[in-house]
């Protein structure tokens, strides 16, 4: 009891990981992953700049999609100083409260983009199924309410699974097995009970993740059903096409998310660098393919990005 009482009294610093087996090609590595975090955070900012800028754009669909390049920003600066950290210049340690402090907002935004992906479900339902009601539904006042509510649920629901971790003691390895603070990852280093832990965060994510999962796969459901109820072939392609930019969002969301959790539960002979580079990257796909499946397949985007480039180039 006392040996807890000491560990608990000082304080904790924990040593992240980068790649096992190839710290000596860390320089190196950290090029792909510098262009990911570079097009991450262009491509989010463009769409946001784009949506802000151009009156053409600020309508519920684009007001959702400025909602998504927010968390993928917010969810790509949570994990750039660590992981650039350890590529370019080592530094492993991480402060038990900044530990805390970045789970918290790496869970926070995972949540918040799940939340936003449901909300654009229910956009796209809303649009094909009562289009001549649709901008007196989702009007900007319920879009800010919507955006207030996705921001307040995900806080409710973590800040009690981080907060717990706090009751914790470590008194064996501090050394983590990725690039970032994850809560399972902590967890397994405590030499305290962690069942309420675990439950409390299975509970957490099931409520968001999972239920959001849900009523995503529901929404397409009566999508699909509206859709083959509408008697011209030429509608209904219309129709379903306006949903491929938001069924490709949800894709490069839920499949990495789920590879990720196949690879840790079934993968425990593959090398310890699969690990780590599947955990590093699942969180950096959707902030990068995002912007991409939109301005590929949203020609409302297309356009807009295209008149402020040609408009600058103009004023050069």
């Amino acid at each position: 009891m006392s040996a807890f009482q000491n560990v608990t009294s000082s304080p904790v610093i924990f040593l992240l990981t980068g790649v096992p087996g190839l710290e000596a090609f860390h320089t190196w590595i950290s090029i792909p992953f510098c262009l990911l975090y570079a097009t991450a955070l262009s491509g989010n900012s463009l769409i946001l700049f784009v949506v802000i800028t151009q009156p053409s754009l600020h309508e519920p669909m684009y007001y959702f999609l400025s909602l998504l390049s927010t968390t993928d920003l917010g969810l790509s600066i949570s994990t750039l100083a660590t992981m650039l950290g350890i590529f370019w210049f080592n530094a492993r340690e991480i402060s038990f409260n900044a530990c805390l402090s970045q789970m918290f907002f790496i869970k926070l935004f995972t949540v918040m983009e799940s939340s936003v992906l449901l909300a654009m479900a229910f956009d796209r339902f809303v649009a094909i199924s009562n289009p001549l009601r649709y901008a007196a539904i989702l009007t900007e006042s319920r879009i800010a309410n919507i955006g207030v509510a996705i921001v307040i649920r995900g806080t409710l629901m973590l800040t009690p699974m981080v907060a717990l971790l706090t009751r914790l003691s470590f008194c064996q390895s501090h050394v983590l097995h990725h690039s970032y603070c994850f809560h399972p990852d902590v967890m397994k280093l405590s030499c305290t009970d962690t069942r309420i832990n675990s439950a409390v965060g299975l509970t957490a994510m099931i409520s968001t993740v999972g239920v959001d999962s849900v009523l995503i796969l529901l929404s397409y459901v009566l999508i699909v059903r509206t859709v083959l109820s509408i008697a011209s072939p030429e509608e209904r392609r219309k129709a379903f096409s306006t949903c491929v930019s938001h069924i490709g969002a949800v894709a490069v969301f839920y499949i990495p998310l789920i590879s990720l959790s196949f690879v840790h539960r079934f993968g425990k002979r593959a090398p310890p660098y699969l690990h780590t580079m599947i955990a590093n990257t699942y969180l950096l796909i959707p902030p990068v393919m995002n912007p991409i499946i939109y301005s590929v397949k949203t020609k409302q985007i297309r356009r807009a990005v295209i008149k402020i480039f040609y408009s600058k180039e103009t004023q050069n």
